[in-house]
């Protein structure tokens, strides 16, 4: 769907860390964040198998609580020695007991589980973050953009930047982490550019191309 121009958009999420990369996409366009944080409106229960369902989800709870327009993002680790996991499940992995999340030892579980398989090299540690984007109107219409980028997972953890599983990243074609890039280095991308290399900017690039009018590349 097409909704372009968009002078405002609420970000149906609670995660500073995708609040703060969705604004910084937003930033070169002009458009006004806001997010679900800020409103004060609940978490709905993500109980998809996809990230299309959960993203869903949030977009369409967000966007008929506040009657705007509201975008989400669904995003998580995809392992391939590990049949895909944490996937979906990728922050329950970090949820602890008394509802805190802990990246730490989510990072340690997800090189248990390889090392468990015996999973040591390169080409046997390969992986991809996915992101899917959903923009909701409060009437229940839906659009989707998927964005992917393909990596190596690392051990140890490298570099502090970034948030979740980003230290123990490494995208393909880089020899440093996302957890040792920039914010601007790992999702800075502006209309303009041809390329975007986080699995968010990727998406978001999607988004803009086809939602908001900004020209493809």
């Amino acid at each position: 769907m097409a909704h372009a121009p968009l002078s405002e958009i609420l970000v149906a999420s609670r995660n500073a860390g995708k609040i703060a990369e969705i604004r910084d996409l937003f930033g070169p366009l002009g458009v006004s964040v806001t997010s679900a944080a800020e409103l004060g409106l609940s978490e709905p229960e993500e109980t998809g198998d996809t990230f299309e369902a959960n993203a869903a989800t949030k977009a369409l709870a967000s966007a008929r609580a506040s009657g705007k327009m509201a975008l989400s993002d669904d995003s998580g680790l995809v392992v391939d020695a590990l049949d895909g996991a944490p996937g979906v499940y990728t922050a329950d992995w970090a949820t602890m007991a008394d509802g805190t999340r802990d990246f730490a030892a989510a990072m340690q579980k997800v090189e248990d589980a390889l090392q468990a398989r015996g999973i040591t090299t390169d080409a046997e540690r390969t992986g991809r973050f996915v992101s899917v984007l959903c923009l909701a109107t409060p009437e229940g219409e839906v659009s989707f953009y998927r964005g992917e980028a393909p990596g190596v997972l690392v051990w140890p953890p490298r570099g502090n930047s970034g948030f979740g599983y980003d230290p123990v990243f490494r995208p393909d074609g880089h020899e440093r982490t996302f957890g040792e890039m920039t914010a601007e280095e790992k999702h800075g991308w502006k209309p303009g550019q041809s390329q975007a290399l986080s699995h968010r900017a990727r998406a978001f690039k999607l988004f803009a191309e086809q939602c908001l009018g900004v020209p493809a590349t």
